[in-house]
Order: C-alpha cells, then structure tokens, then sequence
C-alpha cells in the first residue's frame, strides 16, 4: 500500500502537477468561460490534462475547483452547480490519477478581504467550508488552499478547513514584489501563522517565477513543516500577438533541484506550466531521493524507497583490509590515504590522463579516482582509462559509478564487470542529470538512488543479487559513498548518509569543504557512524570559477569570504596560487580530524593537486611540470 500523503510528505520530494487554466485555454477552452465550469461542459479534456500531467511523473494533482465556491460560480451563473462541478471535478481527477494523490483545490474568494465588513466574512468564510466538505466527501486525499494574497483570508479559509479533516491541509500564499502579502506580511510571519491554525504544508505558489519563490522558499524551511513552492512559469510576454509564458521546462528543472536542496518537500507549476514543466521537474526529483525501482532492505532500516522483503547473504563478505590495497590503507590507520580526481578524456586520447596518473603516483598519491560523465558529459567511460592507467603508471583506481545511464540491468551487469576486471573500488553516487550536459533530452533512468545501489553491491560482496539468486562467488568491493557537509538541507543529508552506511558505504568522500568549522560540525554529527572520512578538497582557479561552482554545480557550497579572496587577487596565476593556498589553509586544519584527502583540481591541472598537499609533507616529483599552466 501507499504512504499517506502526510507520511510521504514527510519523506519528500514531491512533484505537483500543473496549471490547468493556461491548458484548457490552449486547447480551444476560451477566456469567457469559466475553467471549472469545464468539468462539466468538457470532462473529457479535463481528465485527458490531468493524465497527461500523471503521465508525466507528477505525485500530486489538483482537482479543477480553484475558483468553485459560491461567490465566484455565482459571478458566471454556475452557482446552483457548486457542488456537481466539485464532484466531478473529483471524480475526474481521480479517474486520471492512478497511484497519483488527488489533493482538493481551494482558491480565495477574489475580494479584498481586510476591507470587508466582519460579517460579510463570517458570510464568506462558510464558503470554504462548504466547498472543503463537498471534495472530502468526494474523496480527495487533502486540501490545498492556494494563491491567497491576504494572509488574514488564508487563516480564515484554515479556521474553517482544517476541524472537518485529519487529511492533510496545504495552505500556499502569493507574494507582491516586495516580499509580502497583501495585508503586509513576509514569508516568515505567514508560516508561523498558518502553522499555528493547523496546516500540514506551508509555502507560497504563483508569482513572477522560480527565483522569486526560491528566495521566498529559504524563510519557509526551517519552521517544522513540510514546505512546496509552486510557481509561475514566470509573467506572460507578447510575443508575435500571442502571449507567451517563458520559463522554459529545463529552466523549472534547474530550480527544482534548487528547491530540494534547499530543504522544500514539494514543487509543482502554477500558471502556464505544462506536463513538460513537470517531466523537468520530476527527474529533478528523481535524482534527490528514492530511485524509480524498489528494492528489497537489507536491514529494517527508514528508506526513501518503499520495501517487499529481506534479502539473506550466502556468505560472510571478504575482510576489508583484504579487498584492495587502498582498503588495507584505510583500515590500517597507518599514513594519510590520498586520493586525486583524473578524468577520462572527451576523445580518444587517454595519455594526458595517464601522464597525469604517473606524475601522481611518483609524489606519493595513493589511487586515483575517475568520475563517471561528470557533468553529464560524454566521455571515454571510467572503466576503461582505469584499465589503461594501470597498465602504463601501475596506480589503482576508484570508478565512480552514477545511476543516471544505466537501468537496473544494465547496472548489474557492468558492476559484475568491474569485478572481473579487478576494479574494485568504487564510489556509488546519483549522478548529474542529463539537462546539464550537451544532450539535454537524453533520457534519465535513475532506476535506483545512491541507497539502493549501495544496498546492491554490497549484496554483491556477500554473494548474492537484487533478485535473491546466488552469484556463485561473492565480489570484493570496497564502498565509497559521497557527503555533502555544507548541505542546505543539512538533516536530510546527515540522515540519507546513516541510511547509505546502514546499506554497506564503508568510507565517505565529502563534496570540497572550505571551511574547517563546517567539517567538524559533519564529522561531529556523524562519530556514531564510525566511518572513515576523505575531505573533499578542490583548489579554485579563478574568482569565476569559484562562483560558478557555488551558483551552478549540485552540491557545491563556497563561502562568501573564500569567494571574495578570489575575486581580490584577480585573474591568472595569482587566482590559481590564492585557489591552492585556500585548499592548504584547510588541509592543515583539518588534516588529524580526517583519515585522508580527496582532491579534485580544476580543469586537469594535476600539479595543483601536488601542491596542495605539498604542507602535509608530499614532495614534487622529478616529472613535476614547473609553474602553472595557462
């Protein structure tokens, strides 16, 4: 069975649908029509958008009742029809909805609602009432009062909505330009107020676009609740007479990865969003939690993703120490284990790589790792320059393995295929979607998220597959999983991290940290996991680089000191000297709290690497390339 909305709420993300009105219009329902009243006029069209929307990937959809209470029916003469367009605005909904949750859509009365006489708004309040007692006798799964623009009118909408249900309430308000309603209160005022008055799901919907709810969205996280944001497609334009909405569906995509890691639960699209609006955002969604396959648990552990029954090793896992000779590094605690990032080429040509790998090697690196299409860029994949460098500098690798490419069978396959090539290092990430790279409509599998391909290889290493069925054998992986200590939505990490060692990660290779308060606070809040820990360390090249990172890349939390040392030093070699000597500032401080270093220099300047590590004692070897490389 399901989780109740309120319980997957709470496990997030989530995707709502779409605007209903700006579709109706663009599929022959004119203006001069009431959108609702279309459940009636045209059911057909009305339940084809909501599939196209389920399609799509949405969790969550509304019923076509925003504008169905009394006053408003009454101003297009439908008011004797209140309750049929609710029913069936239901019963439509739910016909299309499939696993999907149906939530029942409550606008506001359209009056301006501080200006209105007390009992004119007791008259009005009933309203609410009456229309939230038709869709949950109708059978939605909740309600959602949205694009109220008073938050003394959303407050009197919960005090009447909330005593008829234990279903969830959302109560979304819609801001000005100034960051307010329009009765003058902020986004931080307007949650404790509707939390107070019993809402489940706070937030705000409408607007100019995805950023202004974005900067809105940082003052409703943090205050107890699960938080949605559903915005604009931005402000329709005139474009060759016809009015255009331009936030493009990649663009909502962007944002909503945004949004997740911002700590929001829930986002969907209001006006003029459409099913490929929310396709973007669901793979957006995809990628933050849960895969799109469940999987059987190893251990009774909470999961993002739903569970059936356990799965049984045939067979005690290998020692660790006996694995690989990185592990018998790690587990002897003996010596700083170094690690640094070498990527496969775009081409054909694997020798700067390997050149990089010998050079590497000769300063004292322990391993290095290659990431599997970073960026989600095309590239010669990972597996095999890991071969190709150890066959011409005899140095290990970690292989990265991402989700993003690979379906669950394809997935198995190439992990049995590492061990049979002797790759058996590996760290299990989610990967970049494809939106990022050059072929943007390339598709996005994510059978699986980190957890749960965490949870496969190390069923591997105990002899056995997803399916139950005995290898023959048993792997010898040796298990990575990455950590975000700067993480906006800094408890779902630390909790998604006790999920990924509870599964089999058995050390951790953090995201770059900049700031040794920010690492001892992760590594603090993670000591009952005992597990060894490689600071991620990146050394800047340039002040454009350092915000591209922070603005642009998932993950990537760069403060605002450490960014204004690299816009103070300028361009050139000075910014690439100012990018390493950052990285040995936190090195240093951080070196005896941490059983090692991962190092990913910029753009293949491998000797950046070398002398980052030049102050805990590494020395350049006689093929270090002198100076800096333009």
């Amino acid at each position: 069975m399901r989780p109740d909305l309120r319980e997957r709420l709470a496990a997030g993300p989530l995707v709502f649908d779409g605007a209903m009105g700006t579709e109706l219009y663009k599929r022959g329902h004119f203006i001069n029509k009431p959108f609702e009243g279309a459940n009636l006029s045209d059911p057909t069209l009305v339940e084809a958008i909501h599939r196209e929307y389920v399609q799509a990937g949405a969790h969550v959809i509304e019923t076509n009742t925003f504008a169905a209470n009394r006053l408003k029916l009454q101003k297009v003469g439908l008011a004797e029809k209140m309750q049929e367009i609710n029913e069936v605005g239901v019963r439509l909904a739910r016909a299309a909805a499939g696993d999907a949750y149906v939530i029942g859509a409550i606008g506001p009365t359209g009056t301006k609602w501080p200006n209105l006489a007390p009992a004119r708004k007791l008259e009005l309040a009933q309203d609410f009432r009456d229309q939230a007692e038709i869709l949950l006798a109708a059978g939605v799964d909740g309600i959602v009062l949205e694009t109220f623009s008073y938050l003394s009118e959303l407050e009197a909408a919960l005090d009447q909505v909330r005593p008829l249900t234990d279903k969830v309430v959302a109560a979304l308000a819609t801001f000005t330009g100034n960051s307010a309603t329009g009765d003058g209160a902020g986004p931080g005022v307007v949650a404790r107020h509707v939390l107070r008055k019993g809402a489940d799901l706070i937030g705000a919907n409408c607007a100019e676009g995805p950023m202004e709810l974005y900067q809105l969205a940082e003052k409703f996280v943090g205050h107890g609740a699960p938080v949605a944001m559903i915005p604009n497609a931005g402000y329709p334009k005139p474009v060759d007479g016809r009015m255009i909405y331009m936030a493009t569906p990649e663009y909502f995509g962007v944002f909503a990865r945004r949004f997740f890691k911002l700590g929001v639960r829930a986002v969907g699209g209001c006006c003029g969003t459409s099913p490929a609006h929310v396709k973007s955002m669901v793979g957006a969604g995809r990628m933050m939690a849960g895969g799109a396959v469940s999987l059987p648990s190893v251990k009774p552990v909470a999961t993002d993703s739903h569970t059936t029954q356990e799965i049984q090793p045939v067979r005690q896992q290998i020692a660790f120490a006996e694995r690989t000779p990185l592990a018998a590094k790690i587990a002897s605690n003996e010596g700083f284990v170094v690690s640094v990032e070498v990527n496969a080429p775009q081409g054909l040509d694997p020798q700067k790589a390997i050149r990089g790998a010998r050079m590497l090697k000769a300063a004292g690196v322990d391993v290095i790792n290659i990431a599997d299409g970073p960026r989600a860029s095309v590239r010669m994949s990972n597996w095999s320059l890991a071969l190709k460098v150890r066959e011409a500098a005899g140095m290990d690798a970690i292989v990265h393995v991402c989700m993003r490419d690979r379906n669950l069978l394809g997935l198995q396959s190439d992990v049995l295929g590492f061990d049979a090539l002797g790759l058996n290092n590996v760290v299990i990430i989610t990967g970049d979607p494809p939106k990022m790279g050059d072929y943007p409509d390339a598709t996005a599998v994510f059978d699986l998220d980190s957890i749960g391909a965490i949870r496969m290889v190390s069923g591997f290493n105990k002899g056995i597959n997803l399916a139950g069925r005995e290898l023959g054998g048993q792997t010898k992986f040796v298990i990575a999983c990455g950590a975000e200590p700067a993480a906006l939505d800094y408890d779902r990490e630390v909790r998604r991290l006790e999920q990924k060692v509870a599964h089999g990660a058995e050390f951790i290779m953090t995201q770059p940290v900049y700031d040794p308060d920010v690492l001892e606070r992760f590594l603090k809040d993670i000591a009952h996991l005992e597990i060894p820990v490689l600071v991620g360390l990146m050394p800047l090249a340039s002040s454009r680089n350092a915000e591209f990172l922070h603005n642009e890349v998932p993950g990537m939390q760069i403060p605002g000191h450490i960014r204004d040392r690299m816009s103070d030093v300028g361009k050139g070699p000075n910014a690439r000297r100012e990018g390493v000597l950052i990285a040995q500032e936190m090195l240093t401080a951080v070196r005896d709290k941490v059983r090692g270093a991962y190092i990913m220099p910029p753009f293949g300047r491998y000797e950046a690497a070398i002398e980052v590590l030049e102050v805990v004692g590494y020395e350049k070897p006689a093929d270090y390339v002198e100076g800096w490389r333009s």
